[in-house]
């Protein structure tokens, strides 16, 4: 399997220190070496950032952790391949265009008979069951939706529909965003936390290193972040069910498909010692 990060705030803001706790996990404190990649928008723009390498050891990993670009929506992801060659092509996030947007969507799980999926003329880069699904996404939605939707949580409610369909044939855990919304589904483990003022301090769970949102913060920014597993352990981790979607708008949860949430804390997190980084 593989593991998803995304970000949603209403200010430009960095993932510095999401990000750090994410990249050891690839190779280091988790089995996912088979490439990383991370995509910040900036307006409607994007940039992303892919490497085939470990991302524990990678030199852009490292680039990315040290350089604080700021966004209001960021995909993240590190691979353990289970479906096509470890190479660039088949290292997430991946990007389609769709009514003047760009889109950009990241996968965990594995699905079976993907190949039957009909993607139109979305056609997939690499071997990944990931991207042909992406494609057979914006293909089922290019066929509901001809002209730009008018209302987007319903169309971000009908990705749901779709994504339930996949799940028949495997998990689906995903994330897509198309730099104003970030939208999660989940088939088994995908959590997430919206960090909003009174902030404090964080510590994460695969690093010591420890941030005090306080000193980092406004009283007005919100910042919602999604992990398959949570990245801190002194925080609140709200758990998804399965068949359970989100959409995040600007930092607030704004949809979805569950009322009651299911609140995780990992309070197991003993640090040796405490480190500054840049936040989220």
């Amino acid at each position: 399997m593989c593991e998803l990060l995304g970000m949603s705030a209403n200010v430009p803001t960095d993932i510095c220190f999401s990000f750090t706790g994410l990249i050891q996990r690839g190779g280091n404190t988790g089995p996912h070496k088979d490439g990383w990649g991370i995509t910040f928008y900036e307006g409607k723009g994007f940039r992303t950032f892919k490497d085939p390498q470990p991302s524990c050891d990678s030199k852009i990993a490292e680039l990315v952790q040290s350089y604080p670009i700021k966004s209001r929506s960021v995909v993240s992801h590190i691979r353990q391949a289970n479906r096509g060659q470890v190479n660039l092509e088949n290292t997430h996030p991946f990007t389609r265009e769709l009514w003047g947007r760009y889109w950009t969507f990241a996968h965990n799980g594995q699905l079976t008979d993907y190949q039957k999926l009909n993607t139109g003329h979305f056609r997939p880069v690499g071997e990944t069951d990931s991207e042909l699904s992406f494609c057979w996404l914006l293909q089922k939605l290019e066929l509901r939706f001809p002209e730009p939707p008018q209302d987007m949580e319903a169309m971000f409610a009908y990705v749901a529909e779709c994504c339930d369909e996949l799940r028949e044939l495997g998990v689906y855990n995903m994330l897509l965003s198309d730099g104003e919304y970030v939208m999660t589904y989940c088939t088994n483990h995908l959590y997430w936390i919206t960090r909003k003022a009174p902030f404090g301090k964080a510590t994460l769970l695969d690093e010591d290193v420890t941030i005090n949102f306080q000193e980092e913060t406004t009283p007005n920014d919100v910042v919602s972040v999604v992990a398959t597993q949570p990245l801190t352990g002194n925080e609140t981790w709200h758990r998804m069910k399965p068949g359970e979607y989100n959409l995040f708008h600007f930092g607030e949860r704004v949809g979805g498909n569950v009322d009651k949430l299911v609140d995780v804390e990992f309070a197991e997190a003993k640090p040796k010692s405490q480190a500054p980084i840049e936040p989220l």
